[in-house]
């Protein structure tokens, strides 16, 4: 890990938060209806009621079992993201000398690649740390760790920014880049919801 996120880790640990005590859910599991009332409050229905629809422990979960099955979905596309760059080093040298001709790309691309790589691997972390704070019911950290899984793909898109005209933006990275966009603004509207229902 570099000296950027070990700074933002050790910074997010002082982070002084106003200290809630957080109340046990009046939503309850076991509610029919109670992944689609959830998935109302989020920015992407659709993707919320379906992610959560697929996961067969849903439909006993409350609140606070549904946010942890969306962080759950969040760190495995961020996992699978990351073995999935991974996965293109070894043929990124030789597939980007011959298309440009020039080494200097390859290496460079695959540089970038395993930067990505890297960055995926640190929102899946971070993804993980949610948890934590969830089940202790800390929801600002979670919050925060939440927030940091959905800018590390940014970093890796401005990676490629960096080298405009010589490196291109993977179509198939920008769709990853913005499905792990989404799920992480899914979890963002449930611990919106907690905190909300806890502070009741």
């Amino acid at each position: 890990m570099d000296f950027a996120n070990l700074f933002f880790l050790l910074l997010l640990s002082l982070t002084p938060f106003p200290h809630r005590r957080h109340h046990p859910l009046t939503l309850a599991g076991a509610d029919p209806t109670l992944i689609e009332t959830t998935c109302k409050t989020t920015k992407h229905y659709d993707l919320c009621l379906s992610s959560l629809k697929s996961n067969t422990t849903s439909s006993t979960a409350d609140v606070k079992g549904l946010a942890l099955i969306m962080i759950g979905i969040g760190t495995a596309n961020a996992t699978a993201t990351s073995s999935y760059l991974t996965s293109q080093l070894p043929a990124a040298a030789a597939t980007t000398a011959t298309k440009n001709g020039s080494r200097n790309a390859a290496v460079l691309k695959r540089a970038v690649l395993k930067e990505c790589a890297d960055k995926y691997t640190y929102a899946g972390a971070a993804l993980q740390g949610a948890v934590d704070d969830v089940g202790m019911e800390e929801y600002d950290y979670a919050s925060m760790h939440v927030m940091a899984a959905a800018d590390y793909p940014s970093a890796c898109h401005n990676a490629f920014r960096r080298y405009n005209g010589l490196l291109v933006y993977p179509p198939e990275l920008g769709r990853r880049e913005d499905g792990l966009r989404r799920i992480c603004d899914v979890v963002l509207g449930i611990i919106d919801l907690l905190i909300n229902v806890g502070g009741n």
